[in-house]
């Protein structure tokens, strides 16, 4: 029996079940890589240049750990999954990267996923994908179907109960063990995450985020529990069509959540990522319009823990005093009955860290805050 390597990063979350299912049906074992530690972190970055985005070098040491363990690594490369929607170069390129940077990596299966070259293409390479395990088209094509309807109902169980995506996933295979379990922690405030699953489930590059913000108070929701129309729906509204590939987990969800009730919600990207760094700002500069609170958090190999927390507790603080809105409609009264305009921009001069507690209070007042530069 050939053992199939799948490391526990990048697009695992995203498509493990439809994965394991298509090399379970044509009678091979899949040996997935264990969740992120220290030792795979050091030594994804110490083979990677340092122009490469965290995940990739955390991909890395996940490729290197199932060195001895597999015959053979699945590595697709993935240029786009719908018509006119193209993936971060990364995805295309990273059967390559890999062989460059772990050259006694195993022999990579690595389909070529563009669905712009025609579906003949495509079946093509999933017959390719599927030839060394059997000679049968046909046999290839059921266990393709079948590994998509899997992937269909993955998705839907996510959505329909509620699931992360590791407890989907442990829902579905009872021999793989939760990453994230909820501990049943109070809540009395709402935060919605956004971003990558290979961000927001690896609590070793997030610093367990999830458990602190639960920890805290907050209920946390995540873009796989938001319907696939309403993602695009909200994507239609902000930039009218996506352009890349799992865009409906930024600015999909990051739409759809700004439109809900929920409390707040953070952003969550990897440091040198381009579309992740744009889709962020648009969504931070809408959250700005619609008065919502919204966290920008950027990962990288350097991220301290006491740095994240720190930030993560001081929005949870202001996100629960935001609930409370005397402050804002006391003093906007006020100025009615007193026949002002309001004001709209207040000028201050340089006070070091004041400076955060004046941009709050104009936050709550609707004002936009003027500083000089520094000297």
């Amino acid at each position: 029996m050939m053992r199939i390597g799948i490391p526990r990063a990048l697009l695992y979350y995203e498509c493990y079940p439809m994965w394991k299912t298509f090399f379970e049906e044509l009678g091979a074992e899949v040996v997935v890589s264990s969740p992120t530690t220290s030792e795979m972190f050091n030594s994804g970055c110490s083979r990677s240049i340092a122009d490469i985005c965290l995940p990739v070098k955390v991909f890395c040491g996940h490729v290197l750990s199932l060195v001895d363990r597999c015959d053979y690594v699945f590595i697709p490369s993935i240029c786009s999954v719908e018509h006119k929607v193209y993936s971060c170069p990364k995805f295309i390129g990273l059967p390559d990267l890999v062989r460059a940077t772990v050259p006694e990596c195993p022999p990579i299966l690595d389909p070529d996923i563009d669905v712009n070259k025609g579906l003949r293409q495509l079946y093509h390479a999933i017959y390719k994908l599927g030839r060394p395990f059997t000679r049968s088209p046909l046999k290839v094509k059921k266990t393709a179907e079948k590994a998509l309807q899997v992937h269909r109902g993955y998705r839907a169980q996510m959505q329909r109960q509620g699931l992360t995506a590791p407890q989907a996933i442990a829902k579905m295979f009872p021999q793989s063990e939760p990453e994230i379990e909820d501990d049943g922690f109070a809540s009395d405030m709402t935060i919605a995450l956004v971003g990558h699953p290979y961000l927001l489930y690896d609590e070793y590059i997030n610093h367990r985020l999830m458990l602190r913000l639960q920890r805290m108070g907050a209920k946390v929701l995540f873009p796989e529990m938001v319907a696939e129309e309403e993602l695009r729906a909200s994507i239609c509204q902000l930039v009218e069509r996506p352009y890349w590939s799992y865009e409906e987990e930024v600015i999909g969800a990051g739409g759809y959540y700004l439109q809900s009730d929920v409390d707040g919600i953070i952003s969550v990207a990897a440091f040198g990522c381009g579309p992740d760094s744009l889709m962020a700002e648009f969504l931070q500069r809408h959250a700005r319009r619609m008065n919502k609170p919204f966290l920008n958090l950027v990962l990288d190999q350097h991220t301290a823990e006491t740095g994240l927390v720190t930030r993560l507790e001081a929005f949870v603080d202001m996100t629960k005093r935001r609930g409370n809105t005397q402050v804002k409609s006391f003093y906007l009264s006020k100025l009615e009955e007193e026949g002002q305009e309001g004001l709209r921009a207040l000028g201050i001069p340089n006070m070091a860290n004041l400076a955060a507690a004046f941009r709050a209070s104009a936050d709550i007042l609707n004002v936009s805050l003027i500083a000089p530069p520094v000297t």
